[in-house]
């Protein structure tokens, strides 16, 4: 394992020159944000007919068309969805000068071919491994969140030393950036959110829910034990791993752990999971959602009504409105 530090980048290497960030959601907040408070020139392209384009007006940043943002820029982060990268790209490219960094938060886009970039540029991967809200407090109190740190052509032969510049800038450098490549991280990050982050974790919290409540328990209190509590736990996980997982929680729990957590996720589920990672490695996921995307998004909208209309969704509502420290 390759990792850098604070102490391995040069951030000279953007010294005056300036950064188009494209697009202003959570990441694209973050980034240019932290990018600016670290002193770098930062401008923010988002078309003026979009709703960002006040919000990041108000943040104080400079904002401008994509075309002009792009415009003599030594970096240009895509921190647009996934799905309209490819139209991005093809919007700006022809204004992108020769020799520039094009950087990705994720490798979907360029792993994938949705985006074949110039030959003249340096193509890299800043990916941090937490949300972009994360990003911003992170740096805010002095830390960072980790990145990963990948280049996928290196035309000038400073694409690596540029990325790890930018990687400092948004704070990651702070807590260190792996080196890997755009495949890794995308299949990777893939397999992360469909098996276990959003896909296997909320099934699992909704199959629980539903065997509790059929069961005849009271909706609220399965509520309770599937959901509420999983935060406690997942804290306990990030801070200090399996480790500390089972020094805070009860003997009782942590048998039942051992002896019930492999019939759950058993063979089968392994099985489903390594299905899960061929799918992913062979394009054939990445194909069926750009195919769902170009379609209009008919079965995206039908399940997540589905997944939006579940009973777990009005009793976590209610009980959660009763529980004034989580209203922003």
């Amino acid at each position: 394992m390759q990792m850098y530090s604070e102490a391995d980048v040069d951030t000279t290497v953007l010294a005056d020159r300036k950064i188009a960030i494209l697009g202003y959601g959570s990441q694209g907040r973050a980034h240019a944000l932290n990018l600016k408070d670290s002193g770098f020139d930062v401008v923010v392209g988002l078309r003026s007919t979009g709703a960002s384009w006040a919000k990041a007006s108000a943040d104080g940043q400079v904002v401008q068309e994509p075309n002009q943002a792009v415009q003599d820029a030594a970096v240009v982060m895509f921190l647009t969805p996934d799905m309209v990268q490819k139209s991005v790209y093809q919007t700006v490219v022809d204004d992108i000068p020769k020799g520039a960094l094009l950087l990705f938060a994720h490798g979907f886009a360029i792993h994938y071919g949705q985006v074949e970039p110039r030959a003249d540029l340096d193509v890299a991967l800043i990916a941090p491994k937490g949300p972009g809200g994360l990003v911003r407090r992170q740096y805010e109190e002095g830390h960072g969140v980790p990145c990963l740190v990948a280049v996928n052509q290196d035309a000038t032969g400073n694409a690596l030393k540029t990325a790890l510049a930018y990687s400092a800038g948004i704070g990651g450098a702070r807590a260190g950036v792996i080196e890997t490549t755009f495949a890794e991280e995308t299949e990777t990050d893939l397999f992360g959110e469909q098996a276990v982050l959003c896909g296997g974790a909320t099934e699992l919290i909704v199959a629980g829910f539903e065997t509790l409540v059929e069961a005849g328990y009271q909706p609220e209190v399965a509520y309770y034990e599937v959901m509420h509590e999983l935060k406690l736990i997942v804290d306990l996980l990030h801070e200090g791993g399996l480790k500390k997982m089972h020094k805070f929680i009860s003997d009782t729990a942590a048998w039942g752990d051992m002896v019930s957590g492999p019939r759950v996720v058993d063979d089968k589920s392994r099985a489903a999971m390594k299905t899960i990672l061929s799918e992913i490695q062979d394009g054939t996921f990445a194909r069926n959602w750009i195919a769902e995307n170009e379609n209009g998004m008919p079965e995206f909208k039908r399940m997540m009504k589905a997944d939006l209309d579940h009973p777990i969704e009005k009793v976590g509502a209610d009980l959660r409105g009763r529980m004034d420290w989580l209203q922003e």
